[in-house]
């Protein structure tokens, strides 16, 4: 099983993640390399753990993004200095795969 369908439980949502990467990839340098990081802080850090919310999240990063180059601010104009403050907020109610992972383990452990 691929890290996608982990992520989605199908590759259908494949042609979705690769539009939504496409997308990514009109922006201005600036902002895509900052997409990306944050996009690597949010896999590492606890991006929400079901397809829909970890591809609105995205899909609305890319969306403040586009709004950001249209009225020709910087990155840090539209997330603030704290880029992770920025991130963690974005999740603050939706479960991630940290918090799924931490259940895992807890009731691993109990059960034992």
């Amino acid at each position: 099983m691929s890290i996608f369908e982990k992520i989605t439980g199908s590759l259908d949502d494949k042609r979705e993640w690769r539009a939504m990467e496409a997308r990514a990839k009109t922006l201005p340098s600036d902002y895509y390399n900052a997409y990306k990081a944050i996009q690597k802080y949010m896999w590492t850090a606890g991006a929400p753990s079901n397809w829909q919310d970890t591809s609105r999240v995205f899909n609305g990063i890319i969306d403040l993004f586009e709004e950001g180059v249209a009225e020709g601010k910087k990155v840090t104009e539209l997330t603030g200095e704290d880029v992770a403050d920025f991130c963690d907020e974005l999740v603050k109610d939706e479960q991630t795969w940290k918090d799924k992972y931490r259940t895992k383990l807890n009731n691993k452990i109990v059960r034992d």
